[in-house]
């Protein structure tokens, strides 16, 4: 951890924060989802470089260290698209392995449909593939008290992190996020309320990751966050015909409760997905949850770097 090399470089006019270890041609460029951060592939960063590799990590704008955009509430998943880019660009990796989690995987499947040539393959982590729009995910089947719309009301869920510290925050979404349940309110209660502050952290999530989280999301905020990807989500990217025909890896935890999302499981086990990622190999893991990769980083880096040295020229 001491070795990776923090940076800035400047895209769209904006400094995005880098953090970088490893060197070489061969390049895996890792993007976080919330409330995640350039940290959350602190273990894949190791071992990817480690393994030959030059691993990257940033992030996001309005994210972390990164630089707030001028306009947080007009930001949008084509944003993060130009910050890989950009990103690609200013560091002159003409291609590179793109590793998403969560939200990150909606910018990494964009990239390689926009951008095939950019991209040597494709892995994500409890997201398979789709694009932003306003079929991504069946809102209308989902109760009104489920935490992605509590969060797209504009003021919501400000007012309700609003009420505890950065810390306490972050502490919640790791909390609750790593359970396999939906996490969905009542009319009485908002997000945060679901939480038990009484409850241990897991040995994975020790009280040194949460400060480092803390204190990258007390210089950031979530005004950003927020935005991108709550309340762009529903936005249609302007896509037709989608397909990614680079190597692909999807890994899912059997105990992510993202495979409780109406039709989801399905879309995954029936290999529907395979429709857009003919080139796609799907994995669960029986322990995995909603944060695998720093829940189970052995297990992670062993499919990553298999998965890295077969397709690598």
């Amino acid at each position: 951890m001491e070795q990776i090399q923090h940076k800035y470089v400047e895209v769209s006019g904006l400094k995005l924060h880098v953090a970088e270890l490893g060197t070489g041609p061969k390049v895996v460029l890792f993007l976080h989802g919330f409330p995640e951060i350039w940290y959350s592939w602190r273990h894949q960063m190791v071992a990817a470089a480690a393994a030959g590799y030059r691993a990257i990590a940033f992030d996001f704008r309005g994210y972390g260290l990164s630089q707030q955009p001028p306009e947080p509430e007009k930001a949008s998943f084509d944003d993060l698209v130009l910050d890989v880019i950009g990103v690609m660009d200013n560091l002159s990796i003409s291609k590179a392995f793109l590793v998403g989690k969560d939200s990150g995987a909606f910018p990494a499947f964009h990239v390689a449909v926009l951008h095939p040539e950019r991209v040597s393959g494709v892995v994500t982590l409890g997201i398979p593939f789709m694009l932003p729009g306003v079929s991504v995910i069946p809102m209308h089947l989902l109760p009104k008290g489920f935490y992605i719309l509590r969060w797209q009301e504009p003021g919501r869920a400000e007012a309700d992190f609003g009420r505890f510290d950065v810390k306490t925050v972050i502490r919640n979404i790791y909390m609750l996020f790593c359970r396999s349940e939906l996490q969905v309110a009542s009319d009485d209660q908002e997000i945060m309320d679901l939480a038990d502050p009484s409850a241990p952290l897991p040995p994975w999530f020790t009280e040194e990751d949460l400060k480092v989280y803390s204190t990258l999301y007390e210089n950031s905020g979530f005004r950003t966050p927020l935005q991108v990807p709550y309340r762009t989500l529903g936005i249609d990217c302007g896509v037709k015909d989608p397909k990614i025909t680079a190597p692909g890896m999807l890994i899912m935890g059997e105990k992510d409760y993202v495979l409780k999302f109406p039709g989801m499981e399905e879309y995954i086990r029936s290999e529907k997905v395979k429709e857009f990622m003919p080139n796609l190999e799907i994995i669960f893991h029986e322990e995995g949850n909603h944060f695998i990769q720093e829940q189970l980083p052995e297990e992670v880096n062993e499919l990553l770097i298999t998965f890295l040295n077969k397709h690598s020229t």
